[in-house]
């Protein structure tokens, strides 16, 4: 069955088909919520949260071939509220063992991203390291696609003054 399909037949009760959804889905949504928890236990909780979310308002879904966004959606509205909750918002500063985002080939890169305003970090971390086109990441993060592109062009903006040399001109 195709993912619309299944979302279907979750729509209709079929609990198996919610349960092969959320299996589709589940390494790409721990590595969102590790990548905004930073805590594996914060990260797997997040997940069940935003699934039981999902299964309890899954038949208000409009259009199944948005389930995707729709479900990382919920993700990441739990995990922003989570971190308001835990008053997190001091930056990451080491480099953490797992999380696909977590370990590019330049550690510096890592504290870069992590050191990024939320709205920034977002949008570096769906696009880069998830593989979200940028309308897909409009669509998650339900803001328009000309606000995602001003913020990735920010955000990267951000990354290069902190990861060029400063103060060296080359010759």
């Amino acid at each position: 069955m195709t993912p619309t399909e299944l979302t279907r037949a979750a729509q209709k009760g079929d609990a198996a088909a919610f349960a092969a959804l959320m299996e589709m889905h589940q390494s790409r949504l721990y590595r969102i919520a590790y990548a905004y928890l930073h805590n594996e236990g914060d990260a797997l909780e997040a997940i069940q949260e935003a699934t039981y979310r999902a299964y309890r308002k899954l038949k208000k879904l409009k259009e199944p071939t948005y389930f995707s966004t729709w479900l990382i959606r919920i993700l990441l509205n739990y995990c922003a509220d989570e971190r308001k909750r835990k008053i997190r918002f001091s930056p990451v500063t080491e480099i953490r063992e797992s999380g696909r985002w977590d370990r590019p080939e330049d550690p510096d890169l890592a504290a870069a991203v992590a050191a990024l305003e939320p709205e920034y970090k977002q949008i570096i971390i769906l696009s880069y390291f998830e593989g979200f086109s940028l309308t897909e990441v409009a669509d998650i993060l339900e803001i328009p696609a000309g606000t995602v592109k001003s913020r990735l062009h920010r955000a990267l903006g951000k990354l290069r003054d902190q990861l060029e040399p400063k103060g060296e001109l080359l010759s």
